[in-house]
């Protein structure tokens, strides 16, 4: 079990990439705080793991508020002692998302506060737990389109994401010396719910699939094996780096002849 003694909190774990994670991680050894702004959804996934022998807890937490992000870190140290794993994965993606001329600033604002200002919190709160476990490793879900432009627009989404990999770069120099390893996943398009709701026609979901070397979209539970890589020590020599788990886009962003 390569998560053996661990303690992983996962936050978006409710559904999608964090749901696959959180029983993977589980699977492999690890004790996992279920972090999901939907309680139901966390309390399901933890229903899961403990269905498959696995010891988990849900925490209601919007990432985008510092009060539950602390509070969800205080969770993970309270149930189990420490945290070795800050898997900071929760994030949307807005229908109305799209050019910079046709976005509300709403759009952008609440987008910003979930996807970048949710890492940065998870990581303010985390880190120092990470540092009383001695070190640990934090994964930050980016996006492909943080390394390219989308074919379809959406601005916000993208901007976030590229914050996202600036910031898990600079976090991983700040701290590789205390034993703290900071990466990016950057997965490419998912057959998720929450692309899916964005891609809601068949010309978008056509648009985005012909720039897919692979010709299919992912699936949530590979990128929960890219991530279970990261978290483990199979990466112990990486850190600030972006795990592009894409079926090639950003190999060959093209469209075919």
């Amino acid at each position: 079990m390569r998560l053996r003694e661990k303690v992983a909190l996962i936050t978006g774990a409710g559904s999608g990439i964090g749901r696959e994670s959180a029983l993977l991680f589980a699977s492999e050894g690890a004790r996992v705080v279920v972090a999901d702004v939907d309680d139901a959804a966390a309390k399901d996934t933890v229903a899961q793991i403990q269905k498959n022998g696995g010891e988990a807890v849900s925490v209601r937490a919007d990432v985008s508020q510092a009060g539950d992000s602390e509070r969800m870190v205080a969770e993970a140290e309270h149930r189990f002692g420490r945290l070795h794993i800050l898997f900071n994965n929760a994030g949307i993606m807005d229908g109305r998302d799209d050019n910079a001329m046709t976005t509300d600033e709403s759009v952008w604002e609440r987008t910003m506060a979930i996807n970048l200002k949710g890492v940065f919190l998870g990581c303010k709160y985390g880190i120092p737990a990470l540092r009383r476990a001695g070190g640990g490793t934090i994964i930050n879900t980016a996006s492909f389109v943080a390394v390219l432009g989308a074919a379809t627009p959406q601005l916000a989404y993208t901007a976030s994401k590229g914050g996202v990999l600036a910031m898990t770069r600079e976090l991983a120099v700040i701290h590789a010396r205390e034993g703290i390893r900071v990466n990016a996943l950057c997965p490419g398009p998912l057959r998720t719910e929450l692309l899916m709701k964005f891609l809601n026609t068949e010309e978008k979901r056509r648009r985005r699939l012909v720039h897919i070397p692979m010709g299919r979209f992912g699936e949530a539970k590979e990128i929960a094996k890219a991530a279970l890589f990261l978290a483990s020590d199979d990466s112990s020599f990486m850190t600030g780096a972006s795990l592009m788990v894409d079926g090639g886009i950003t190999a060959a962003y093209v469209t075919p002849e």
